[in-house]
């Protein structure tokens, strides 16, 4: 049975729209849903979205990249460091539906070694 809780919008206050952040929790995983682009400007937001505050459960996490038009490695880097914490807690990062160039921006840094990159959040839920 899938328990939904309700959506948050994070967006930096200079630059509305820029990234847009909704989350909500499927059967006990985080689902994180990214609009935008995801660079130096909006790391911290992306950050907030992300990364959990002192957390001791395991944190499961899949993040919704298919609204994601652009990604530098301001972005990679706060992927690599929610993984960490996920890895900490015995928990897991998944990344869905990330556009052909986000992909591949993954893919040439080698954050899918990492963090694994399914195609939907549906198949990145199933996993």
């Amino acid at each position: 049975m899938a328990v939904e809780e309700t959506v948050a919008h994070i967006e930096p206050a200079d630059r509305p729209m820029r990234l847009s952040v909704e989350h909500r929790v499927l059967s006990g995983v985080r689902v994180v849903t990214l609009r935008g682009e995801i660079d130096h400007d909006v790391q911290d937001v992306l950050s907030q979205a992300l990364l959990a505050e002192n957390t001791t459960v395991p944190l499961r996490m899949v993040a919704d990249l298919s609204g994601v038009t652009f990604m530098d490695s301001s972005g990679i880097n706060v992927f690599v460091a929610a993984y960490q914490q996920a890895s900490d807690t015995g928990g897991w990062v998944r990344i869905a539906g990330a556009q052909e160039s986000v992909l591949r921006v993954l893919q040439l840094v080698g954050v899918d070694t990492l963090i694994p990159c399914h195609p939907t959040t549906e198949q990145a839920l199933a996993t």
